[in-house]
């Protein structure tokens, strides 16, 4: 059974995908997710030693990795050794999700029937895709796009020029002008000088009392979703890569850029023009100063500041005159 509200998935066993791997038990591929959320009859990868804690409690049936890290994976485990993971696993999600490495116009599109939405306000040139939900005592302005399947809740506020796809959207939402949301992230792998997408199977969940500014882009995840927490603001021209998450009651002000797959804990304050790079770990009540470059991970309650970002004290003694 397909669980993706957005990409159809086609039912391939793992010896169809991988047909040279002779120690794997065949079955059908339900799902593909990172290790911390497989389940029986999900592929999932591990091809980093900081994901190790999570590859030792995953509950896959297979797994893509190397000959370095198959050693951490439990016993029931069926390993897929192979020498580039995410390369084959983007050959994978080619395969399973044929349509999800490039993202197609919705051709479902249609004009915005009030008929239709009881209680949701259009403005003009509004359209929406098929199996959309909007829930009531919504307004959508001018030229904005709803493509096919997402949700938004009630009592939202989209602006004008806003795209929408691939999401799910909480109640009490308001995202300004001219954002884009549901995107395909930047992602794909240079093989002999050829660059091989890496298709985006994931989604965009935004809570609920969420503000977005305008021209903020949100890209969905590739495996995993991203999201952002209750009440947290968005500045203007915020960028939102791939799996990021954002906690609750952050504020984030504008042109901050996130890198892949970080995670920003609670109460969050980042500072106009910081940036934060892949992988990474924010703890809870952080403050970030402005134009600041985070390249580590920081711990709960601290305040940071410069580049690369150092904790507040350091930073005053570093420029003090």
């Amino acid at each position: 059974m397909n669980s993706n509200l957005f990409f159809k998935k086609k039912n391939l066993k793992i010896k169809k995908i991988f047909p040279n791997i002779k120690t794997v038990k065949n079955f059908i591929i339900n799902e593909v997710k990172p290790l911390h959320l497989a389940k029986e009859s999900d592929l999932t990868f591990f091809d980093s030693i900081k994901y190790k804690s999570q590859a030792t409690n995953t509950k896959a049936s297979a797994c893509i990795t190397t000959e370095k890290l198959e050693k951490y994976l439990p016993a029931h485990i069926k390993r897929i050794v192979v020498k580039n993971v995410l390369f084959e696993l983007a050959m994978s999600l080619k395969k399973i999700y044929p349509f999800a490495d490039i993202d197609y116009p919705d051709t479902s599109l249609k004009k915005a029937i009030n008929n239709k939405y009881k209680l949701v306000k259009f403005g003009n040139n509004v359209l929406v895709g098929k199996n959309a939900k909007i829930s009531t005592n919504t307004l959508i302005g001018s030229n904005s796009i709803i493509e096919h399947n997402v949700i938004i809740g009630k009592e939202c506020v989209i602006g004008s020029g806003v795209i929408i796809k691939n999401s799910i959207i909480g109640d009490r939402v308001v995202i300004q002008d001219d954002c884009k949301i549901g995107q395909k992230g930047f992602g794909f792998i240079p093989i002999n000088n050829k660059n091989v997408k890496f298709p985006h199977i994931g989604k965009v969940i935004i809570e609920n009392d969420v503000e977005i500014g305008s021209g903020c882009t949100i890209d969905r995840g590739s495996v995993d979703d991203t999201s952002l927490g209750n009440n947290t603001y968005l500045d203007n021209q915020v960028h939102i890569a791939h799996n990021v998450k954002i906690g609750s009651n952050c504020m984030i002000a504008g042109q901050v850029g996130f890198a892949g797959s970080s995670k920003i804990g609670n109460n969050v304050s980042i500072g106009g023009q910081a940036g934060i790079s892949g992988h990474l770990t924010i703890g809870n009540n952080v403050k970030i100063g402005g134009g600041s470059g985070v390249v580590k991970d920081i711990k709960d309650n601290q305040i940071v500041m410069g580049y690369p970002a150092v904790p507040f004290r350091d930073f005053l003694k570093k420029n003090k005159k």
